[in-house]
């Protein structure tokens, strides 16, 4: 077998995991020393470690079991065959941002690319459940950093994940999903063709292998991944007690920037994000303050709300200042503003063709920019 079977096949034994890998390794040297080491010495090895919860014998017997040279050249040559890219830690060309984060995955499975080592990365997460201001802000954001050549990474899960990795693909960028499934299951369904399109450009990405299933408990291990390749880590809506803040926390201890977006203290969905803000992540009100951090000496281009000045007339400006991300009626705007209806209507239809606002549904209108 050749050296990348080896680690495929160390990557995918029963049982053993980035921790139990990372001890052969000490020890035997690399797969291929795994692979030929003898039962006996499996066993001397187990016995190093204090606890059977370390290494155990069923796992010696997991190691014996899993030796089909046959098999593991099949395995091996079948993901290939499906255009799935497999790197182990023992390549050149695994992500050195995730070499050392504790824990580690020994291998991962990418369809479609990884970005550049060079290239500035931002993790986007946040609710599942999430307002029509979170996901406006999540592929505004999303959108002016990619447009800036900065990679959108996040979980490809619905809600907050599935707009930042629609906004980088609507300005043209470069976004990445870490799946907590095997790397050929788009989860959640409805996701495919944002799973399908993300790989033109960019990548999807798993430490488990194909056809492994998404249980519950891949989740919170992705996320490590998730803030292990990131510069820094963008929240936007959660819970006090979010599972976004498991990808801070581990951000944290990677040493991570952290930025949250605030939100009304009423709002259910803002708790996490205003305490992280009260914590000490930086407070996030429009694109330039994370770029000013990653891009050094960002100078910020006037953005289209200082032209707006010159381009609007004075109802279109009244009606353009009332308006937020957070989506108001119709009615709403007409109180606010004082504008007949007839008027108020004709200003928002010429917003909506000057590319100003949208109508997200039925009389119910955002900026479309801030």
């Amino acid at each position: 077998m050749i050296r990348k079977e080896y680690n495929y096949w160390l990557a995918n034994i029963k049982n053993i995991g980035s921790i139990k890998i990372e001890r052969l390794l000490q020890v035997f040297g690399n797969a291929e020393g795994v692979y030929h080491a003898s039962k006996e010495e499996l066993l001397k090895f187990q016995t190093m470690f204090l606890t059977a919860k370390q290494f155990s014998v069923a796992d010696v017997d997991s190691i014996m079991k899993s030796k089909s040279s046959e098999k593991i050249q099949h395995n091996y040559a079948k993901v290939g065959n499906d255009g799935i890219y497999f790197v182990s830690k023992e390549d050149n060309e695994y992500p050195s941002k995730l070499r050392n984060i504790y824990d580690a995955p020994f291998a991962l499975y990418i369809k479609g690319k990884l970005p550049q080592e060079n290239h500035k990365i931002l993790a986007i997460v946040g609710a599942r459940d999430c307002s029509e201001y979170g996901k406006e802000m999540a592929k505004y954001i999303a959108a002016e950093m990619a447009r800036e050549g900065i990679v959108i990474i996040s979980g490809l899960a619905r809600g907050i994940d599935s707009y930042a990795h629609m906004g980088a693909l609507y300005s043209g960028g470069v976004t990445l999903g870490v799946l907590g499934s095997g790397i050929d299951i788009c989860y959640p369904r409805e996701n495919i063709n944002l799973y399908m399109e993300m790989q033109k450009e960019g990548g999807i990405i798993s430490e488990y292998a194909p056809g492994i299933q998404p249980f519950a408990g891949n989740f919170p291990m992705r996320n490590r991944i998730i803030s292990g390749l990131s510069d820094g880590i963008l929240v936007i809506e959660a819970r006090e007690k979010s599972g976004s803040l498991i990808t801070v926390d581990m951000g944290l201890e990677q040493g991570k920037d952290i930025y949250a977006l605030p939100g009304k203290v009423t709002d259910r969905l803002s708790g996490g994000c205003n305490n992280l803000i009260k914590m000490g992540a930086k407070l996030v009100t429009a694109p330039k303050d994370i770029l000013e951090d990653l891009i050094p000496n960002y100078q910020q281009i006037p953005n289209d709300l200082k032209k707006n000045n010159k381009i609007l007339e004075t109802d279109g400006k009244i009606v353009y200042a009332c308006l937020s991300f957070e989506p108001k009626h119709i009615e709403e705007i007409a109180d606010k503003t004082g504008m007949p209806m007839d008027r108020l209507m004709e200003q928002l239809l010429l917003l909506e063709l000057s590319g100003f606002v949208v109508q997200i549904r039925k009389n119910y209108y955002i900026v479309k920019d801030i």
